[in-house]
């Protein structure tokens, strides 16, 4: 039997949604739809239907009457949450609407069944006109990500506490990752898995792929695989361990995106030297295409603004990049007079960056840490080389980044995969390929 999701939509204050159709209040069973408001105040939850208010208490739920015909709104989710296209957007879900409080807002939580997630998912995280067997892979990879989070997190409640961050003198290492969820499994932004209710219009091809998997997971060692994903590899996947917790997946592994080894480049791009040259470089790969019919298989609207994900440039000022070290990471070394790459992962992902400074020095990690670092939102990678314009005294001017690939760079590779899939390959062939020595299981 399929598994329920919880899945924390939006955090605020305050929110106010539509139930469109008849949802019950667990607490009293009174039946309620329409124009809804809810607003913290002094820890206690003030709801309102239609302008009346509602005695209720944390948690509340809210369940469809029926479920195939009832779906609530929430109004003004915020997505793509700290990247370059964030934005607000009014979103329709089906299933459940749990709200609870956390550290001072309101959380919505959306509670549905795993499938029907699933059918969201892949929706919202590409178009719903993908290839088939891309849709089929990413249906694979998706449901077994988050039961792999979910036996994670039974493990790490056994266990105790996680830690993410390594401090010791002269370095700070932080990795991030789902573990900021404690009260529901999985959040709806790019943190976790893309998901957007039913606001993406899904489609008989999607609803098909869902079905034709239904319960299929990759497993390794009989263990359901913590199966990642991002936008663009840039032209070799990074290893697990380089971006999140030192433990190795053997399946999450180095793989080169392509069918052939490309001529001309070491690929050893832990090496520095190497790594300039493929990172400068223009390596045939899956993911190196600007095939507009599958680029926009993965890429909605809003990804759509993003053309330059293989190979990018970005120019920051001596200030911009002294404001933004203090502004994102708390960071102020004076004037920046260099940043020195002290590790690289396979895919020559910075894993360690040293921050050279007038008043001190401090190396980063891991690459989202650094991402951030470095920009209003995120740099689409890690995956970059720095250029330097000297100025007086020998203070630079302007540090040039030039790098590779979107994402992390781990497991699958989101367009590599769209370009596979429109050359013909299976989502079996496919997810062989991005992970290596994984098997498909199905598992309900």
């Amino acid at each position: 039997m399929q598994p329920n999701i919880e899945v924390g939509v939006l955090f605020a204050p305050e929110f106010s949604f539509f139930l469109d159709g008849a949802y019950k209040l667990k607490e009293t069973g009174a039946v309620f739809q329409g124009k809804g408001q809810a607003l913290l105040k002094d820890e206690q939850i003030v709801l309102s239907v239609n302008g009346e208010t509602i005695a209720a208490h944390f948690p509340v739920e809210l369940e469809p009457v029926n479920f195939n015909e009832a779906c609530f709104e929430l109004k003004d989710v915020v997505i793509g949450i700290n990247f370059h296209w964030e934005r607000k957007e009014d979103q329709r879900f089906k299933g459940a609407l749990r709200i609870i409080c956390e550290d001072g807002h309101l959380t919505a939580v959306n509670r549905l069944p795993m499938e029907d997630y699933l059918i969201s998912v892949i929706s919202s995280e590409m178009s719903a006109t993908s290839s088939p067997q891309l849709l089929r892979a990413h249906a694979v990879i998706s449901r077994s990500w988050l039961m792999a989070q979910k036996e994670k997190e039974q493990k790490l409640k056994e266990s105790g506490n996680y830690e993410t961050v390594i401090e010791k003198e002269g370095e700070r290492i932080k990795w991030y990752d789902r573990e900021d969820h404690l009260n529901f499994d999985v959040c709806a932004d790019d943190h976790c898995q893309r998901y957007q209710g039913i606001t993406r219009a899904s489609t008989k091809e999607v609803e098909s792929a869902i079905a034709d998997t239904f319960g299929e997971v990759l497993t390794y060692d009989n263990e359901i695989c913590d199966a990642r994903f991002s936008k663009a590899c840039g032209g070799i996947a990074e290893v697990f361990e380089n971006v999140w917790e030192p433990l190795n997946h053997p399946y999450l592994t180095k793989v080169i995106d392509n069918d052939f080894t490309p001529d001309g480049f070491k690929l050893d791009l832990k090496d520095e030297v190497a790594a300039g040259e493929w990172i400068t470089g223009n390596p045939p790969a899956f993911c190196n295409t600007q095939d507009k019919e599958v680029l926009s298989q993965v890429l909605n609207d809003y990804d759509q603004e993003t053309a330059d994900f293989y190979r990018w440039e970005v120019i920051l000022s001596q200030s911009d990049v002294k404001r933004l070290l203090k502004k994102k990471i708390g960071l102020d070394l004076g004037d920046i007079i260099d940043m020195i790459p002290v590790e690289r992962g396979e895919s020559g992902r910075l894993v360690r960056l040293k921050i050279v400074g007038t008043d001190g020095t401090l190396t980063i990690g891991k690459e989202l840490e650094i991402r951030k670092a470095l920009s209003e939102s995120h740099l689409y990678s890690s995956a970059f080389v720095v250029e330097k314009e000297i100025g007086k005294g020998d203070v630079p001017v302007s540090f040039k980044l030039v790098g590779a690939g979107w994402g992390h760079g781990v497991g699958l590779c989101q367009i590599g995969a769209a370009v596979m899939g429109a050359k013909g390959y299976s989502y079996q062939e496919i997810l062989n390929h991005y992970f290596r020595g994984a098997q498909l299981d199905k598992r309900y």
